[in-house]
C-alpha cells in the first residue's frame, strides 16, 4: 500500500472514531413555575408510590429516573429531586414538586425557578 493509501485509510478510520463518540451537549436548563403537589400514597406514572417526604417530581417530557437541579430564582435556594411521574399540565409551569422540594426551596404554592438537568 503506498503512503497516500495508507494516509486515507487513517484519516477515515479516526473520522469514523470521532463520530462514534457520543455527543456532550450541555446540561439543558428550563425556566418557569413550579408548584407543589402531594399525591400520597397514589402510584405515580412510573409505578412507584408518591412520597411527600421524597425529594422526586413530576416533569412533562424527561425520562424517569432523570435527576434534576431546581432552583428558586426569588432566594437561590436549590435541591436535586428525581423525575418520578408526568406533569405539570398547567400552561407556565415547569415541574411539579413534592412537599420535601418545596420546603427545601423554600416555597409553598408557586415559585420562580429554573430546572437543569443532571
Amino acid at each position: 500500500m503506498e503512503v497516500s493509501g495508507m494516509l486515507r485509510t487513517a484519516f477515515a478510520l479516526g473520522l469514523s472514531c470521532l463520530l462514534s463518540l457520543p455527543a456532550i451537549a450541555p446540561a439543558a436548563a428550563e425556566s418557569g413555575i413550579a408548584s407543589v403537589y402531594n399525591y400520597s400514597g397514589r402510584k405515580t406514572a412510573s409505578g412507584e408510590r408518591a412520597n411527600p417526604a421524597g425529594l422526586t417530581a413530576a416533569h412533562r417530557t424527561l425520562p424517569f429516573g432523570t435527576k434534576v437541579t431546581v432552583i428558586n430564582r426569588k432566594n437561590g435556594k436549590s435541591v436535586v429531586v428525581r423525575i418520578n411521574d408526568r406533569g405539570p399540565f398547567i400552561r407556565g409551569r415547569v415541574i411539579d414538586l413534592t412537599p420535601a422540594g418545596a420546603r427545601a426551596l423554600q416555597f409553598s404554592g408557586l415559585a420562580p425557578v429554573t430546572v437543569v438537568r443532571q
